[in-house]
């Protein structure tokens, strides 16, 4: 369907055209929003579990000035309380930013997938407002939400699997039909996402149904947790017998969808006793991952990539020095890791028969606090990260690689570049939000233009896929370090990447039954 762009006189309430009917949004800081966009019917009643549908169209003018309700959510950091109070069905919904809302714009375009652990997750957060990085950067940024959890993860019998990734191409064809008239540009497209969105990036990467949606990617500490089929089932199994149910679409679709996230978190709080069955994802506390159905997902990113699935696919991808430090932090073992403990993350995540003693003799002066969040840290973000590309490029694909290396001055600095620090710098939103803290206060000089680099960055890779520094190879493995002076250097973290170069980050399997 033709799209096209009306303002009102003003300006301060611009409209257009999309596929679906007309919608009129705001102007903010000289930024055109619009909010609460439905990109699919609301997967309940007889859509519970199923596959993505198109939405309806509306008569009339649609105001687009709300979030759409995000899906139900698990309990961390409070996520349950915030979806309860937004209510409603309609959780597929996306929202846009743009600096001009013209058809003839020809705008890049960034659409982002928040995370959450594949748990949480919601583009309604604060942080996620994509005002600043629209206008500082001249692109239009899109964010959505999309299903999590049980809703969009759980391996259910007689439902398609991974959901929630079916939800974000859904949400990615919404955009390929309709951007142009928010002032976007279709051909033009980068998908960008941190933490489980960064693995959602990466999925998206992967996935036959994804491609030619986007012509860039970004992704932002790539969790290397994919699951089996059998691994999710039995997880799945474990979801549903908290509410006496079976993991199947006849039995959970009687249940309300806001308790579902209960029984997700009644497992979570007992995952020792699953150790032996899940293994590593019982170890750190994972309860979903995309699921390598063979489907909807045939082969794990890193698969994909090195046998050229996405040669011709700009990628972006990078992490934190520090990734596990936040975690260390919420589990209250900051600074008191003990030598038991350490051994057994060691045992547990390092690669291969001889990989903990390689970390001890790569890492000699290294205390039990170090080794826990070293091991932790390479296991689920760095090394995944940095896998995805030497696989492109060993595929004779191109990649840019990048290291957050500023320590967070919140908390007294005491985590580091951790986890999730990118976000706040990458939307240029330093005092809004959770990851707000830890930026500290006020942003200092050095935050607000490390965070202008950033955006710079991406921005400049949407529209023309250069960041500003060299392409990955793996001669010289020269990198980008954001820090108070960013560099360009070979690749700092060398001593795990020796330790992990053989790792292939396989399908977790189910381990027995």
């Amino acid at each position: 369907m033709k799209t096209s762009a009306e303002s009102t006189p003003s300006g301060s309430r611009p409209e257009v055209r999309a596929a679906a009917g007309r919608l009129r949004g705001i102007r903010e800081a000289g930024v055109a929003a619009f909010r609460g966009i439905p990109f699919a019917e609301p997967p309940v009643g007889a859509l519970r579990f199923a596959a993505p549908r198109p939405v309806g169209g509306w008569s009339g003018v649609r105001e687009a000035l709300s979030y759409g309700p995000p899906p139900p959510q698990g309990g961390h950091f409070g996520m349950d309380t915030l979806s309860l109070d937004a209510g409603g069905d309609d959780w597929l919904t996306v929202n846009v930013w743009s600096p001009e809302p013209d058809p003839g714009a020809g705008l890049p375009v960034m659409v982002w997938i928040q995370g959450g652990g594949y748990e949480i997750g919601m583009s309604s957060l604060p942080e996620y407002d994509g005002g600043r990085l629209a206008r500082d950067g001249g692109v239009v940024v899109v964010t959505f939400n999309y299903r999590t959890g049980i809703e969009g993860f759980a391996q259910i019998e007689a439902a398609p699997a991974n959901r929630g990734l079916l939800d974000q191409v859904a949400a990615l064809e919404w955009v390929r039909d309709n951007i142009r008239a928010f002032g976007g540009d279709p051909e033009r497209v980068t998908v960008f996402g941190q933490s489980a969105g960064g693995g959602s990036v990466a999925a998206l990467l992967a996935m036959d149904r994804a491609s030619g949606l986007f012509r860039r990617a970004i992704a932002q500490s790539v969790p290397g947790t994919f699951f089996s089929p059998e691994l999710a089932a039995d997880i799945a199994a474990a979801c549903a017998a908290e509410l006496g149910l079976r993991p199947t679409v006849a039995d959970l679709s009687s249940v309300d969808p806001r308790q579902l996230p209960a029984a997700a978190n009644a497992v979570g709080a007992k995952m020792d006793q699953w150790a032996a069955r899940w293994g590593q994802p019982a170890h750190s506390a994972v309860l979903f991952s995309p699921v390598v159905d063979g489907e909807v997902l045939a082969v794990t990113p890193w698969q994909a990539l090195g046998e050229g699935a996405c040669r011709d696919i700009e990628l972006l991808v990078g992490h934190t020095r520090d990734e596990y430090r936040l975690f260390t932090a919420i589990n209250g073992l900051l600074g008191t890791v003990s030598e038991e403990q350490a051994a057994n993350a060691l045992a547990v995540f390092a690669p291969g028969p001889d990989g903990a003693c390689r970390y001890r003799d790569a890492y000699p002066a290294a205390d039990p606090n170090e080794l826990y969040e070293l091991v932790h840290s390479d296991w689920l973000f760095r090394m995944p990260s940095l896998h995805l590309a030497e696989a492109q490029t060993a595929a004779r694909g191109r990649a840019h690689v990048y290291e957050l290396t500023w320590s967070a001055p919140g908390m007294g600095g005491a985590l580091g570049a951790c986890h999730g620090l990118d976000v706040p710098l990458v939307f240029g939103n330093l005092d809004r939000g959770q990851p707000a803290m830890l930026i500290g206060g006020t942003p200092s000089p050095e935050a607000e233009a490390l965070s202008a680099r950033m955006r710079a960055a991406w921005a400049c890779f949407a529209a023309h896929g250069d960041p500003g520094w060299p392409a990955y190879d793996t001669d010289q493995r020269l990198v980008q370090l954001f820090e108070t002076q960013p560099a360009v250097t070979a690749y700092p973290q060398e001593s795990s990447r020796l330790i992990w170069q053989s790792h292939t980050f396989p399908v977790l399997p189910l381990i027995s039954r």
